[in-house]
This record gives structure tokens, C-alpha cells and sequence, in this order.
């Protein structure tokens, strides 16, 4: 940039652009730290989007409740065999889901069944021995059902089962044998309980739709 008597004058690059493309420096702010009311945004809002929590005189995470994260709350425990999900389950009398209910893995089995014959009316009722307890013997006499639960051998007093009956027991294990085909199921791809929930359900819609 040449002047009247021929010198050079020499700047800085980058008061030379701005120069050159008419840019005008940011104003300093002021003693309180803010942007001057005439550079604000519309209504007087400052536009940064700073959250409620942050705004005080230390930096911290925002001021609101976080959810605990991990397998606590979504039906996984460990068993004999690792990390898994049990899956209790209620057909009909054509073994077609009912109910289900998952449970971690380290759960007794017998634990569920009061959220899966809640609010049911039923004859009988036919389970292994895992569900061979007094607590549910009891429940279905107050329900005048027909137990047929497999019975520990070293029960005080056995009681006596009809065996017929018990014969239809592999209705629901011909249902898990069917949900296991499918691998998502088998294998628990889902991270939580909800989706694994849902993907039970599809599973049980299909075997009960063929």
C-alpha cells in the first residue's frame, strides 16, 4: 500500500483483511462479563443456550438426574452357566403363551409365579419340581385348582398326582423348544428388558400363528 510520498506501510496480515473485506473487530465485553445489550439477540437473550445448571460461578455437569445405567434392572444375572436371562413362562392347555416373565438368572424359577396366574382363572396347574413349594400348593387350594406339580424326592409328605395329566407338561416344552429357534431369543440380543420383552411376543405371535 503505496502513500502520498511513496513509502510502504507495513501492517499486519490480518489488519490487511480486514481491511480488505471490510471486517469490524468484536468489542470487548464489559466489566460484567456479558455481551453489550445492543449485540444481543432478540427479547435481550444472549443466544449461547447455556443451560440452567451451568450457569453459576464453577464449572459442573448439569444440574439434573441421571439414570443409573447397567444389568441390574434388566433381568440379567449370573447362573451356573454365566451371565443370563430365565424366561418363566404360562401356556394353555394348547400351549400357546399366556404370560411371561423374566427373571435374572440366579432368580428360583418359583419366584414369578404369582405375577403369572394373577388375575387368571384356571382348573389345574402342571409344573416341574422347581415349583414344588408350599407357598403355591397353597394358592391353588385356596383356587380350588388341581395341582400337578412334580414333587421333590425328599418331600416330608408326598402328595399324590394324577400322571395323565402330568403327560401334558411338554406343551411348554415344546413351546421353549419353538422359541429357541429363533436366535435373538436364544441368545439374548437385546441390551434391555423391554426390547427383549418385545421380541418375545413376536416370536410367540409367529409360533402361534403356523
Amino acid at each position: 500500500m503505496d502513500r502520498a510520498h511513496g513509502g510502504a506501510v507495513a501492517r499486519s496480515a490480518e489488519r490487511v483483511r480486514r481491511l480488505e473485506h471490510r471486517l469490524q473487530a468484536l468489542f470487548a465485553l464489559g466489566e460484567a462479563r456479558r455481551v453489550p445489550p445492543h449485540l444481543r439477540g432478540v427479547a435481550g437473550r444472549s443466544g449461547h443456550g447455556i443451560r440452567h445448571g451451568r450457569r453459576h460461578h464453577c464449572q459442573a455437569s448439569p444440574a439434573r438426574p441421571r439414570r443409573q445405567r447397567g444389568t441390574q434392572s434388566q433381568a440379567i444375572g449370573a447362573s451356573r452357566g454365566g451371565w443370563t436371562t430365565k424366561i418363566l413362562a404360562l401356556t394353555d392347555a394348547l400351549g400357546n403363551l399366556v404370560r411371561f416373565k423374566l427373571l435374572p438368572g440366579q432368580r428360583h424359577d418359583s419366584v414369578g409365579v404369582d405375577d403369572l396366574i394373577e388375575g387368571l382363572t384356571f382348573g389345574g396347574l402342571i409344573g416341574d419340581k422347581a415349583f414344588d413349594n408350599d407357598r403355591i400348593r397353597d394358592e391353588l387350594i385356596a383356587r380350588a385348582a388341581e395341582n400337578v406339580i412334580s414333587q421333590h424326592p425328599n418331600r416330608v409328605s408326598p402328595l399324590e398326582i394324577d400322571p395323565e395329566i402330568y403327560k401334558w407338561r411338554h406343551l411348554i416344552e415344546n413351546f421353549f423348544c419353538k422359541l429357541k429357534d429363533f436366535k435373538r431369543v436364544a441368545l439374548r440380543a437385546e441390551k434391555t428388558d423391554r426390547c427383549y420383552e418385545a421380541v418375545i411376543y413376536l416370536a410367540a405371535t409367529v409360533i402361534e400363528t403356523r
